[in-house]
């Protein structure tokens, strides 16, 4: 029989196919775990609807449970925001060299500059909206010059 303890500590130690220095736990895409018996139950909300790392997740998950019987429930409301991530996980973004989120309450604040990773200059540009990944911006660094990714504020 497995217990709560034994399944959080498995499944929070999944790290995302994209990002493999961050878990899922860090980034707030793992929602709920719940025992029921023998039986687990995990809620997970992607970073956004249509992300493709979802089935690896999934199944990054059913590896670390191995041997037990886990259902997993992809819920989308309410939205998976920034917001979720812990300050882990945006340590570890910003020691990957990839502009972690600020923080929003609400609104979405106006952000004229992000700060940049490698030297820590805000004079910044965006070269594209889309990075590496959907959920990431191609951003600039106007005085070291280095490229960098930037996690959208969401």
């Amino acid at each position: 029989m497995v217990t709560l303890a034994d399944a959080r500590t498995r499944i929070e130690a999944v790290v995302d196919p994209e990002l493999p220095f961050v878990t899922i736990a860090e980034l707030g895409i793992l929602r709920d775990i719940a025992v029921d018996g023998d039986h687990v139950n995990v809620t997970i909300t992607p970073t956004y609807s249509g992300c493709p790392a979802m089935s690896a997740i999934e199944e990054d998950i059913r590896a670390a449970m191995e041997g037990i019987d886990v259902s997993i429930k992809t819920v989308l409301s309410p939205a998976w925001t920034t917001d979720w991530m812990t300050t882990a996980g945006k340590s570890k973004l910003h020691a990957a060299g990839i502009a972690p989120p600020t923080h929003h309450a609400g609104t979405i604040p106006l952000s004229l500059s992000v700060r940049c990773p490698q030297c820590g200059s805000t004079r910044t540009s965006e070269i594209s909206r889309f990075g590496s990944t959907s959920c990431k911006a191609l951003w600039r660094c106007d005085d070291c010059l280095e490229p960098f990714d930037s996690f959208k504020v969401l």
